[in-house]
């Protein structure tokens, strides 16, 4: 496994400068990959598209929904009872207030629980920061040499990179084969 020191960038040209500082400090070119990393959420790890198999944000959304639907159905078949026995067809009023309460009562419940933050397991808080991957933007990922790791984090540093990382991959054909765009940067606290 190859040591891959990495920062993103706002442009492809910021980077390049960035590229042309390294090459003048003896970095060569066959050990520096430039690429585009899109938004989280845009790198169709799925055959339908998206990095992730469930929203992270979506638990809870069916227990809400069955409460919703329990609860408001309840109410719904009691004043659907109460117009129907006004209008002389309890049954009727019953089974469509039921019907209508519980739709209502599922939309209201589910949209009430998703996205809550709030009860979320240290586990499941780990997993939703890990699974919102790295921002969008130039990635300059270079294949260092353990004595050069500093150097080049600081030369990646002072060319304006932004979060620069220290990664472990595979380095072929001057480029970095197994980078995973959906894994947050391991960031380098020392430069």
């Amino acid at each position: 496994m190859a040591l891959i020191i990495a920062a993103r960038f706002d442009t492809f040209d910021a980077a390049q400068i960035a590229a042309n500082q390294l090459m003048g400090a003896g970095v060569s070119g066959d050990h520096l990959h430039t690429f585009y990393v899109n938004p989280a959420g845009s790198h169709a790890t799925y055959p339908l598209g998206g990095d992730n198999a469930v929203d992270p944000d979506s638990s809870g959304g069916s227990d809400g929904a069955l409460a919703g639907a329990a609860l408001l159905g309840i109410v719904g078949a009691g004043v659907g009872a109460l117009i129907g026995y006004v209008f002389g067809s309890s049954v009727i009023g019953m089974v469509g207030g039921a019907g209508v309460g519980a739709y209502i009562g599922s939309l209201a419940g589910a949209m009430r629980k998703l996205g809550r933050k709030k009860g979320r397991s240290s586990r499941e808080r780990a997993v939703v920061n890990a699974t919102e991957g790295r921002p969008a933007g130039v990635l300059l990922a270079v294949n260092v040499e353990l004595e050069d790791e500093q150097r080049v984090g600081r030369i990646l540093k002072e060319a304006g990179g932004m979060e620069v990382e220290r990664a472990r991959g595979r380095w072929e054909d001057g480029g970095w084969k197994d980078f995973d765009p959906t894994a947050g940067p391991h960031l380098k606290k020392d430069v």
